[in-house]
């Protein structure tokens, strides 16, 4: 039930983080504001696929 997603950012589209997420009761993209290492600042990160 749970499926493995990868955080990736916005601005400079690197994979910065792994997480889980339960497809039942969130069917939409996870979209949350994290921290990414090579901008240097806070930024939204989307969903994306682990290959």
């Amino acid at each position: 039930m749970r499926d493995l997603i990868s955080l990736i950012c916005e601005s400079c589209k690197r994979k910065n983080y792994t997480t889980d997420k339960n497809k039942k009761t969130k069917p939409d993209k996870l979209v949350l504001s994290k921290f990414c290492s090579s901008c240097r600042k806070h930024t939204l990160h989307k969903e994306g696929k682990i290959k």
